[in-house]
């Protein structure tokens, strides 16, 4: 399985979530468009955690699990 197309969306997601949260440091908001900006930062808050916990979380030991599985049927 190709883990190419996980490794860019989680990298986007990354650098997103920083690049945004640099932003809403370092520049003032409009006050007609801090709802749509939070609500994007609401979003790009959980895809990380969601990337973080499957990177360092449990999903990491189930898919290396899965993958010694996989080994070990085609070796058969």
């Amino acid at each position: 399985m190709d883990k190419k197309p996980l490794y860019i969306l989680a990298t986007v997601i990354v650098i997103g979530f920083f690049v945004l949260l640099w932003f809403l440091i370092f520049n003032p908001l409009p006050p007609d468009s801090t709802g749509v900006i939070f609500m994007l930062f609401g979003a790009l808050s959980a895809a990380f955690g969601a990337v973080v916990q499957y990177f360092f979380g449990s999903s990491t030991g189930s898919a290396d699990k899965s993958e010694v599985i996989a080994k070990l049927g085609g070796a058969k």
